[in-house]
């Protein structure tokens, strides 16, 4: 199994204290955080896009290139990119960039993105946002695999034999598909071969378990061969001590804190209680042995080789957040490193060529 520190740059006042924290600070904080998983010996760290409070993600690319710059070994992803928004072309041209400036240490996470104010200011409706994103990453792979693109297009300007430069490093980057709450991204992530990570975040397991079920199922109805299917999933939370008892006691204000700033911010709360979010949530709470058995029990459901964890301390102390951690790499990941296969394709730059890169 694969494991990813993953950012959405959240940016409010710290969930226990209320104080916030410059946005300078903030980004620092991302980069020092990317430094650690590397350190640590996580196989990934991602940067979410959301273009609206309270992130500040808008610029990815950015920030995975200084991070490239920063570290040796970690690969990039990003969690996820909102293609339902972008221009495939720039979209292409950043990321073939960023692939070149990190030796192809790039994976992408692809998805429609959410939230009505980012939609409203890319002027994209809830009605054509699906089409958008499938459009969008037919575009742009074709971009990554072929030196001149024609395609007649909805959303921006249709393409004639058009060229688009740097030409890629890694040929092609692979793309995982976001996947949350709809079939539609299931499918298309079916379609191409593609993996599909599922967000896993929000809900117990029984809808992002359905939409695994149809993922596999669409794969096969497409033609590709089941051993060549991948499934990442998220978590909601993690906090990892010696003891069940420490791990609550540490948790909770940082738990009972955002269930405040959901109530205040009008978001539906799933989840009442710290022991129901432990409980039923994909949050990763408690002593090693907790969590190892519960990566164990949704294993079972999503077959996933690839896990994420917040990269962010998210209110914790600082201190705290780092011997988590460590206890997590040290105690946890070996286990299940053993226990549950890596994806079936290498952690590498995926460089069919020989010979230097035009």
């Amino acid at each position: 199994m694969k494991f990813l520190a993953i950012t959405l740059v959240v940016h409010r006042p710290d969930p226990v204290t209320g104080v916030p924290k410059p946005t300078h600070d903030r980004f620092r904080e991302v980069l020092d955080n990317a430094v650690l998983a590397e350190e640590l010996g996580f196989d990934g760290f991602g940067v979410g896009e959301r273009h609206e409070r309270p992130f500040l993600s808008s610029a990815p690319t950015v920030v995975l290139s200084h991070v490239a710059a920063l570290t040796r070994r970690i690969r990039l992803f990003t969690a996820v990119t909102t293609l339902s928004l972008l221009d495939p072309v720039r979209a292409y041209e950043d990321y073939a960039t960023l692939d070149h400036l990190s030796d192809g240490r790039l994976d992408l996470i692809i998805g429609k993105g959410n939230g009505s104010a980012q939609r409203e200011l890319f002027h994209v409706t809830p009605e054509d946002q699906w089409d958008r994103n499938a459009e969008s990453y037919e575009v742009f792979r074709r971009l990554w695999r072929q030196d001149r693109v024609t395609a007649d297009t909805r959303f921006r300007p249709p393409l004639k034999d058009a060229e688009v430069w740097p030409r890629p490093y890694q040929q092609p980057v692979r793309v995982w598909h976001g996947s949350a709450t709809s079939k539609e991204s299931v499918d298309l992530a079916a379609r191409y071969g593609d993996p599909l990570f599922s967000a896993n975040v929000t809900h117990p397991i029984e809808p992002y378990a359905e939409l695994i079920r149809h993922y596999r199922e669409r794969w096969e109805h497409y033609g590709h061969d089941p051993a060549d299917l991948a499934v990442g999933a998220g978590s909601a939370g993690l906090y990892v001590a010696r003891t069940t008892q420490e791990a609550l006691k540490e948790y909770r204000p940082v738990f009972e804190s955002n269930l405040a700033y959901q109530r205040s911010a009008g978001l539906p709360v799933v989840f009442e209680t710290l022991e129901d979010f432990v409980a039923r949530s994909s949050a990763l709470i408690g002593s090693p042995e907790q969590v190892v058995d519960k990566v164990h029990r949704y294993h079972e459901q999503f077959g996933h080789t690839v896990l994420h964890v917040a990269a962010d301390a998210g209110g914790l102390p600082a201190a705290r957040h780092r011997d988590s951690l460590e206890l997590f790499q040290s105690a946890v990941a070996p286990v299940l490193r053993r226990d549950i296969p890596d994806p079936p394709f290498p952690w590498a730059p995926v460089l069919p060529r020989q010979g230097p890169h035009v």
